[in-house]
């Protein structure tokens, strides 16, 4: 005897079917595909082949060199967005930078993948902010009302002896599972064939169950699941109901081709249909990023994202796979949803970012966070900021309150570094020669200042925000006597740059970076940072071998 679940799960695939077949009739590269390949998708409940709705699909060829949009592709299909490197700045000349956090992590994840498998990433695949933000400092928690601290570091450059690094750490407050907001969860899930493989789909499910057994009983979760069409697996359930949660994802198996954006509206409606008012609202999407069916180009699923953040739900993003990994999709997805973004290779990294970091990836303690340095002119020639590319931002933007910027999560910790070129050293990419400007001596108090870091930021549930200053004093200590998260950030900082084999990386050399990383040790509980030196040495090794 049939459960009522399966006939549940049974039913709505079946009219999901049927909606696709019939907006999509008239659809001549639909008509045409069916000639070409008869993919299943099973839901739970739907172990009898002949019960599973057949769906007809044409894998979208995949390009060997760029995407359509100029993003680089991997060495067997992955997507990345091209990134242009922040140049060097003359202080004179663009005093003020201005730029969004990011506390995506996806990046560092994605490279180890690629270095543990005996390659060297693609060069855009190297993000280096997010390299950094991987780690976590340790910065002193908050005091007050403040969502997070603030804490400045100069230091001498590694790369560079002419040079200095400035480090600006904020960490956001811890709080527990229990202190947070009723959540409001809805997990969409790729389930189509392109996640058929055990790094895939298996390691979803597996991670996901891993949140499950975190949250409160009174949090709520749904499952909308997306192939050829979308359905819903799972109505919104209490967590007090586990095993029925447990179940559905336990029963999800892959095939089929991938529309993404017509579970990305599902998923949506459901998570608005059971709204929480100072809740915690939250789709939850899985992938591969394949997204190779469907009406919806990269730039429309972009502007339904952001027209969904408006509503108060927000978006995260779970990067599963290689071979078609759509990096450059999952980002942007994320960036745009007041959401996080991160890429899971492993089980290790699944129970990281789902188990002992998961109040981080779902509840947000501050929304649109704005950094905007000042750089003295007397005492700072010129400087580049490392990373960040896809998140500056204009000048007038940071008191702009309708601009989108970046989300900090419960014990995130965000990192920017800025190379510095000191008053008097030249500035190698400088411009013309100015005849009526000249550097002027800072009046009275800021004559000690190498710089002002101002800090934007909103409370999740508001829309105006609230400003923080914070002078930064000159003077640098040499690097090897900084402290260890200046050696930490150092060492990441100057990997990507090898990795990247970046214009900027001057003198960098692996074994700089690895005997930054030894330095930086310290307790490393997490054993991460012993896993950084690893990932440097054998990097090294794939250079020296030519396994680019």
């Amino acid at each position: 005897m049939k459960s009522s679940a399966s006939i549940q799960v049974r039913a709505i695939a079946y009219v999901a079917f049927a909606a696709v077949m019939i907006t999509g009739c008239g659809d001549t590269n639909m008509r045409e595909s069916a000639s070409n390949s008869n993919a299943t998708v099973r839901l739970p409940g739907t172990a009898n082949a002949s019960a599973n709705m057949a769906m007809d699909a044409r894998l979208a060829p995949v390009a060997l060199e760029t995407d359509a949009h100029g993003g680089q592709l991997g060495k067997a299909g992955d997507r990345y967005a091209e990134i242009t490197e922040n140049p060097f700045l003359e202080t004179l000349r663009a005093p003020l930078s201005t730029f969004s956090i990011d506390v995506d992590t996806a990046s560092y994840a994605n490279v180890r993948r690629f270095i543990t498998d005996g390659q060297l990433p693609p060069k855009d695949a190297v993000r280096i902010e997010e390299m950094i933000n991987y780690f976590d400092y340790e910065y002193p928690q908050p005091m007050g009302d403040v969502p997070f601290s603030v804490m400045t570091e100069t230091a001498s450059c590694p790369w560079n002896s002419q040079h200095q690094i400035l480090k600006i750490g904020l960490q956001g407050k811890k709080v527990s599972l229990e202190q947070t907001p009723t959540a409001n969860l809805v997990f969409l899930l790729d389930v189509s064939g392109s996640m058929n493989s055990p790094d895939k789909l298996p390691l979803l499910k597996s991670g996901l169950t891993m949140m499950v057994d975190q949250l409160k009983p009174n949090d709520r979760i749904a499952i909308v699941v997306y192939a050829g069409s979308s359905g819903l697996v799972l109505p919104s359930t209490p967590v007090s109901r586990k095993g029925d949660i447990i179940a559905a994802l336990s029963g999800l198996e892959a095939g089929g081709s991938t529309n993404g954006g017509q579970g990305i509206e599902l998923a949506y409606t459901v998570a608005a249909n059971n709204f929480i008012p100072g809740g915690n609202n939250r789709v939850i999407l899985a992938t591969d990023g394949d997204f190779n069916v469907g009406a919806k180009s990269d730039d429309a699923l972009v502007d339904l994202i952001e027209a969904k953040r408006k509503s108060g739900v927000f978006l995260s993003v779970l990067g599963f796979g290689r071979g078609n990994l759509n990096d450059s999709m999952m980002e942007k997805l994320s960036n745009k949803g007041n959401g996080h973004y991160a890429y899971i290779d492993s089980s290790d990294e699944a129970r990281r970012a789902l188990g002992t970091q998961v109040a981080g990836t779902l509840y947000t303690i501050a929304k649109d966070v704005k950094i905007q340095v000042e750089f003295n002119p007397a005492k700072v020639a010129g400087y580049r900021l490392i990373g960040y590319e896809n998140r500056m931002l204009a000048t007038e933007d940071f008191e702009d309150d309708k601009k989108d910027a970046g989300e900090i999560g419960a014990g995130h910790s965000v990192t920017a570094l800025y190379e510095i070129v000191p008053a008097g050293v030249k500035v190698d990419n400088a411009g013309i020669e100015l005849k009526y400007s000249e550097v002027r001596e800072p009046k009275g108090a800021f004559t000690n200042e190498m710089a002002t870091v101002k800090l934007r930021y909103k409370e999740p549930d508001q829309e105006v925000s609230k400003l923080l200053t914070i002078g930064v004093p000159d003077g640098s200590t040499d690097i090897e006597a900084a402290s260890p998260n200046m050696k930490l950030a150092a060492s990441v900082a100057q990997f990507g740059l090898l990795l990247r084999d970046s214009r900027y990386k001057g003198q960098a050399a692996f074994p700089s970076a690895a005997s930054l990383a030894r330095m930086a040790m310290g307790g490393d509980v997490q054993g991460s940072r012993g896993e950084l030196l690893n990932l440097v040495e054998r990097a090294s090794k794939l250079t020296r071998n030519g396994r680019g």
